[in-house]
């Protein structure tokens, strides 16, 4: 009786209605909106998740109201996730900051016997400490020692980090200091300062598991695979990383919320604390140089020649209000130069010896053991592109070819990303050229395979393909502790190791075959059903694709039958 009353209000002088007028609406009620019903429910659309759903009741309703909980939002859950597991990571290593007596009445670390790898619990930050000089107080940069190499001759040293992450770790060892002279508990001082690290690393790393559930839409539990990893659990705090994918995340954030500027300052600072997120530059300029249109380019072209020449008609074209796709990119790569000079340049200048070191190293070491070129020459006997080398001498033929097979790579994914029917998303393409870096590269240092969790979980959220590669890359940590404990101390044969290392390869080599698949077959593509184009876009996420393309013939998008079965998502207006 009361709904029929709500929905069709009885007449005036109604003898009934004025008796219950005081119990009803005056009006219909307005439709309560409260509820995010576009958000993807992982427990309805994902088999895994809908599995592990029946410990906590089953998937959610017909008719639940969404996005009510006032306190556990989807970010809040997945940052106590990420607190978990970041603890459970810390945990792991704990076993490599066990003291024990030096046998002088004082206290050492207990890495007697090989514990470090026998435990597994082995992080660079711990004996970086005294590599770098940190114990001694030094300044990084500034610092030079002298160490004995392989060839037995001597080889002045520096800090070998980038300015960004050599920084961190001084910071964190005169806090280390710091602590050492208040009335606090007490520790070796390497002890103080892996914590205190780890302190900042783990808040790095909430902020990247932050920025990955802002940037994952309607799919927000997306990111709880970044919070989830089980790469977090072996390599969150096995180096600095996490400082680096805490930039790349929030830069990636500035360029979706279409701050061009704040995005690049974000990337260049990124680019001074490890390499790679200033090769996410590379794809934002690939798609911006796809989106652009003939019109803007001839009004360029007029203004060049009409009005004052380059200054005066690039400055005009940049001033534009319309924050087109190639001005926003340019902002954004000319802030991230910026960034980077801003804080290079203080230590470059007054210590260029020490700031050169970083280059210096990567130019001169050799394949790692990580890489695919030592892979194969564990298998073959295959000296290598230079042959054999003394310690001393640079594989100058290893660094040419690694760079041409990244220029290679890079330039097949720009062919993608131009001449795909439909634009590609950032991510797919960020995804593919960290991935194709990694895989070229002389050096994939374990905790480098972290740059690629948020990319991955943005580029191709699909859960049980993204656990099953995580999982194999992590547990890759297990026979390379053995292998490096050696086999005279019941140790594994290289063998054991380089072949997890094919298994981690050939599943990222996986990943980018299927985000190229669904690049070409957009309807596959599960972020953009619902009519969702690029959340990560920034202005390119729903811009017309293509309007006048300026590109040559060659590098221009091919409509497909295949493209088109999912219809273009319309400019805004």
């Amino acid at each position: 009786m009361i709904e029929q009353q709500l929905v069709n209000p009885p007449a005036a002088g109604d003898a009934e209605a004025d008796e219950n007028r005081g119990h009803t609406s005056p009006a219909v009620p307005a439709p309560d909106l409260r509820s995010a019903d576009r958000r993807d429910k992982p427990s309805r659309t994902d088999s895994l998740t809908a599995q592990l759903s029946t410990i906590v009741g089953g998937p959610v309703g017909d008719h639940a109201l969404i996005g009510r909980t006032r306190f556990w939002t989807p970010l809040r859950v997945m940052l106590a996730f990420a607190v978990v597991f970041l603890a459970l990571s810390w945990a792991g290593k704990a076993g490599c900051i066990q003291q024990t007596s030096d046998g002088a009445g004082g206290l050492t670390l207990d890495w007697n016997n090989g514990r470090q790898y026998v435990a597994m619990c082995y992080s660079d930050t711990v004996p970086l400490f005294g590599a770098e000089h940190l114990d001694e107080g030094a300044f990084p940069y500034k610092k030079q020692w002298t160490e004995i190499g392989a060839d037995g001759r001597p080889d002045a040293r520096y800090m070998e980090y980038p300015v960004l992450s050599g920084l961190y770790q001084y910071v964190a060892s005169q806090l280390a200091f710091a602590w050492k002279q208040l009335p606090l508990p007490d520790a070796l001082t390497v002890v103080v300062y892996f914590n205190i690290a780890v302190v900042g690393l783990a808040l790095a790393w909430l902020v990247t598991v932050w920025a990955s559930a802002r940037l994952s839409g309607r799919r927000v539990w997306d990111a709880a695979l970044v919070a989830l990893s089980p790469l977090v659990l072996v390599h969150a705090f096995t180096n600095f990383d996490a400082l680096a994918t805490a930039f790349a995340a929030t830069g990636l954030l500035a360029w979706a919320r279409r701050r061009p500027v704040l995005a690049g300052v974000l990337l260049g600072l990124g680019g001074a604390a490890k390499l790679y997120p200033l090769l996410l530059l590379g794809p934002i300029l690939v798609l911006c140089l796809r989106t652009e249109n003939r019109q803007r380019l001839t009004g360029l072209r007029e203004r060049l020649r009409d009005r004052g020449g380059i200054g005066h008609g690039l400055r005009e074209y940049l001033a534009d209000a319309q924050l087109s796709p190639l001005r926003s990119a340019g902002l954004t790569i000319t802030a991230a130069a910026g960034s980077w000079l801003l804080v290079n340049l203080p230590i470059a200048l007054p210590f260029s010896s020490g700031w050169r070191e970083f280059f210096r190293l990567n130019t001169e070491r050799h394949a790692d053991p990580d890489s695919i070129y030592n892979v194969i020459t564990s298998f073959t006997g295959w000296p290598g592109f230079d042959g054999t080398l003394t310690p001393s001498q640079p594989p100058t033929v290893l660094n040419l070819v690694s760079l041409a097979l990244f220029a290679a790579a890079c330039a097949v994914i720009a062919y993608i990303g131009l001449t795909a029917a439909r634009r590609p998303r950032v991510a797919q393409l960020m995804f593919l050229v960290v991935a194709a870096f990694l895989l070229t590269n002389k050096v994939w240092s374990p905790q480098y395979s972290l740059w690629l969790v948020p990319l991955a979980v943005l580029a191709l959220p699909h859960r049980r393909i993204l656990l099953a590669w995580m999982t194999i890359d992590a547990l890759v940590w297990f026979p390379r502790m053995y292998y490096y404990l050696g086999v005279d101390q019941k140790g594994v044969p290289e063998q054991w190791f380089t072949g997890t290392v094919i298994l981690r390869d050939l599943a990222v080599i996986g990943l980018c075959a299927l985000i190229v698949r669904q690049i070409y077959r957009p309807s596959e593509d599960v972020v953009r059903r619902d009519g969702t184009d690029d959340p990560v876009g920034g202005v390119l996420d729903r811009a017309a694709d293509p309007l006048l393309p300026w590109l040559p013939s060659a590098l221009r998008p091919h409509p497909t039958p295949l493209a088109s079965a999912v219809a273009p998502v319309p400019a805004h207006r």
